[in-house]
């Protein structure tokens, strides 16, 4: 399995290129998490004893490669939340569909419900009990031979939102049998890339933007030169 690697760090924030493959916080399984990996990175890189603490914002789904963020203190934690709730932080994701948009853009709106159990999230178009609204905007890239890519901008960050409502329109992520995508990877990972993320500083209180390039993830290393 491909290891993360840090795109920047300071004392507030360690943003890291997660490998698709990879949990974003450890759970039953027990296997590799993002969180292990960063307390192991950051005792190792400046020799800190003892308990070392990493946040996390925001997740990416265990099958998602792309930009994370991390924060290296509680106070970074609780600025970032306090942004991720605000809806102060953009995020550009591209993904591989087989489907082809009916528009070049356009936005959805859904309500997600949840099946923990199951670990499955269902779009419906009317409020139900346990929903919760979702909203994203999107633009059609280009196609190729099979699949087409599309630009993707969350503006909520509900479970498996992007998966979801891709496939609601009809536009399944390759590799996502979960929600109706074809040509599963033998690595379960799934053509969708977390291209960059855009917010203010918590502590310096500048903008900042930090970027994954797409070649990490086989399924759309040869769209690079689309993606800006």
């Amino acid at each position: 399995m491909n290891q993360p690697t840090p795109l920047y760090e300071d004392n507030h924030l360690l943003v890291i290129n997660k490998p698709s493959g990879w949990l974003s916080q450890g759970d039953a399984t027990g296997d590799p998490s993002i969180i292990d990996w960063a307390k192991e990175y950051i005792a190792r890189k400046y020799n800190k004893p003892g308990q070392v603490f990493v946040g996390l914002p925001h997740r990416l789904d265990r099958p998602v490669s792309g930009v994370l963020v991390l924060a290296r203190t509680s106070k970074s934690l609780t600025r970032l939340n306090e942004m991720f709730r605000l809806d102060q932080v953009s995020k550009v994701y591209y993904a591989l569909s087989d489907g082809k948009p009916q528009q070049q853009e356009g936005k959805l709106i859904n309500f997600l419900i949840k099946d923990p159990a199951k670990n499955i999230t269902k779009a419906v178009k009317k409020m139900k009990d346990g929903a919760k609204l979702s909203e994203l905007n999107y633009e059609w890239v280009i196609s190729g031979d099979e699949e087409n890519l599309i630009k993707v901008m969350p503006k909520t960050g509900r479970p498996h939102q992007i998966r979801v409502q891709l496939a609601a329109m009809n536009c399944p992520i390759i590799g996502d049998v979960k929600y109706g995508g074809k040509n599963a990877d033998s690595k379960g990972s799934i053509a969708l890339h977390a291209h960059s993320i855009t917010f203010i500083h918590p502590v310096k209180k500048e903008k900042v933007r930090y970027y994954s390039p797409l070649s990490n993830n086989q399924l759309m290393g040869a769209y690079n030169n689309q993606v800006k």
